[in-house]
């Protein structure tokens, strides 16, 4: 069994989503994160811009053109403000064509043990995908595709209605790491190879 499986069997009877995974963790010092919702940023700021984490060019294999939305507004509560909270990057990406299709990529740099707990609640949802190159997680909900990867030390999240599958936010996904961590695989005994 796997350190992974060890750990995932104790969070097999709560799935949490992973934004209030973050937000119950406080950096409390040399204590455990505490129990209770925090604002407390335990994050540090991701100095990549948005167009040095997701360059044009990762949008042409969608086969549309974007241009960046200069003052993103997350929706209170998601995975996405949780990050901003965090000190993180937040970017989105608005189809010329069609306003409506948007990709939000967020980042955040954050302690190892707030790392460790999003990757076991996201784990214990399900959703692994082999493929990202480090540990990754896909779910599509309501017409929305999101990705998460874990690359060292980055959680990387990434939306939009364009990701179907797994694979369709694969080259953001991909851009991303290769901007905060290209070296960072999957960890030894985890769901991702």
């Amino acid at each position: 069994m796997t350190s992974r499986s060890l750990r995932a069997s104790g969070l097999a009877a709560l799935v949490v989503p992973a934004a209030l995974v973050l937000a119950a963790c406080s950096g409390t010092g040399g204590g455990a994160p505490s129990a209770s919702p925090t604002t407390g940023s335990v994050g540090r700021p991701v100095p990549q811009d948005c167009d040095e984490l997701v360059p044009a060019t990762t949008f042409t294999v969608y086969g549309r053109d974007f241009e960046r939305v200069r003052t993103p507004r997350p929706a209170s509560g998601s995975a996405v403000a949780q990050i901003a909270g965090q000190d993180g990057r937040v970017c989105t990406w608005r189809s010329t064509a069609d306003e409506d299709v948007t990709v939000t990529v967020a980042v955040a740099h954050l302690p190892a043990a707030q790392i460790t707990q999003l990757e076991d609640a996201l784990f214990a949802q399900g959703g692994s995908v082999p493929t990202y190159t480090v540990e990754g997680y896909y779910s599509l909900r309501s017409g929305t595709g999101r990705a998460d990867a874990f690359a060292g030390p980055y959680w990387i999240h990434t939306s939009s209605t364009l990701f179907t599958e797994p694979g369709t936010a694969q080259p953001v996904v991909d851009a991303v790491r290769h901007a905060v961590a290209p070296d960072a695989t999957a960890p030894t005994g985890s769901p991702t190879p």
